[in-house]
């Protein structure tokens, strides 16, 4: 029976290996934290809860949640229009300005 033994060269991969797969995971969980905070900024910018953003962890309802900020009406939009005076259900769409008026 032959008994297996780590010599140093493959140990040191080893560690090499390990030290390469820990430096990615830490890259990863980086890039995570860096897309959640956009994406709750984005939210929030747009009138919606920040917290939203935590709904992009999970796979399918991230693609629904990114349904509904590109084709719903923001609250942002709302309050955008009742500032401009043109109430509620008015905003962005055939017919409207985009820029904002200036009385003459």
């Amino acid at each position: 029976m032959e008994v297996l033994t780590l010599d140093h060269n493959s140990s040191a991969a080893a560690a090499a290996l390990a030290a390469l797969f820990g430096s990615f995971f830490f890259v990863w969980i980086g890039l995570i934290i860096l897309a959640l905070v956009v994406n709750w900024r984005i939210a929030a910018k747009a009138g919606y809860a920040g917290a939203l953003s935590l709904l992009m962890l999970i796979p399918v309802v991230n693609f629904v949640v990114l349904l509904i900020f590109a084709f719903s009406k923001w609250p942002i939009e709302e309050q955008l229009a009742a500032a401009r005076g043109a109430g509620p259900g008015t905003g962005y769409g055939p017919g409207t300005t985009v820029a904002p008026t200036y009385p003459a």
